[in-house]
């Protein structure tokens, strides 16, 4: 996994499932709440102040999404992406990245043809089976619960930048 994380550039995820447990609380006016799991963002500035950028992409639309990114400084947001693969596409035609380049993360079957493409392929520990099975990783903690703050720690391990980060921390 080593060898397959070293040149990664970019983490990118998918949000429902993945940033957020895949539920949809709707309140008394109609209004979708969304609940994101504030360690999952911690982890996203890690990789950020370790230079790694982070990057959503998901086939829903959604204001809470467009909010998380902006407090999170995630400029690379695709939402209402029907055909994954495609938005995939246009990330890295935007980023000018290779498939080597780029890791991602998801938890259903239509994030399996970007997870085949990557260089690290993740599912959350609650992902589809038929996923799991194509993931170079499982997290041990499913999506909405920390399952992206696992990734980044992960990642950052394997890329050598784990003992740099923590020192800044540990005074």
């Amino acid at each position: 996994m080593r060898a397959k994380a070293r040149d990664v550039k970019l983490l990118l995820l998918d949000v429902d499932g993945v940033l957020t447990d895949g539920g949809i609380v709707i309140d008394e006016r109609g209004e979708e709440v969304t609940r994101f799991d504030v360690q999952d963002g911690h982890g996203i500035k890690l990789l950020q102040d370790a230079g790694i950028r982070v990057g959503l992409l998901t086939g829903r639309a959604s204001r809470a999404v467009a909010v998380r990114a902006q407090r999170l400084s995630i400029g690379l947001v695709y939402q209402n992406v029907a055909d994954k693969l495609l938005g995939y596409e246009q990330v890295k035609e935007e980023t000018g990245l290779a498939d080597a380049e780029v890791a991602y993360v998801g938890d259903d079957m239509q994030d399996l043809p970007v997870l085949r493409r990557v260089a690290l392929a993740v599912a959350v520990a609650n992902a589809w089976d038929g996923l799991r099975a194509h993931a170079d990783y499982v997290t041990s903690r499913p999506g909405g619960h920390g399952a992206v703050r696992e990734v980044a720690e992960l990642l950052l391990r394997l890329t050598g930048r784990w003992d740099a980060l923590l020192k800044h921390y540990d005074r």
